[in-house]
């Protein structure tokens, strides 16, 4: 999952900014210091869309201007799962039902502090119906 932002120059520095993540803004003092905090941004403000279970917006293409910046592939993963679990109503109690583990299993799977397997993440969308599919670009 790739997400445009925008680098806004201001004094001292640059502001960072995502239109598809409102939550996500930074700044840094030089170009790659921005590029570096836009990177933490992003996955802080993935924290406050599991935190109140709300869907992640999927990345929009990029517009002229804008650069594209990466989630780490686990945590794509895991967006991907919050998602799916929304789309269908499936609590976190009903997922570990399905996937034959401990309710606890489930939220250190959706705690994006906690390292998962990709195989185990992979598995709670099986649960869903769902397959985990990756490519190259």
């Amino acid at each position: 999952m790739k997400y445009p932002s925008t680098f806004t120059p201001e004094t001292g520095g640059f502001v960072v900014t995502f239109r598809d993540i409102p939550e996500a803004i930074t700044q840094g003092d030089t170009e790659q210091e921005a590029l570096d905090m836009a990177r933490d941004a992003l996955i802080t403000a993935m924290d406050f869309y599991f935190e109140d279970r709300r869907p992640v917006p999927a990345p929009s293409k990029a517009k002229p201007g804008e650069r594209m910046i990466s989630l780490p592939i686990n945590l794509s993963a895991k967006v991907l799962l919050l998602n799916e679990m929304l789309s269908q109503k499936v609590i976190p109690a009903e997922l570990a039902r399905r996937m034959g583990v401990k309710p606890q299993e489930v939220t250190r799977i959706l705690d994006l502090g906690h390292s998962t397997k990709i195989d185990t993440v992979a598995a709670a969308l099986s649960a869903l119906g769902r397959e985990l599919c990756l490519s190259l670009a």
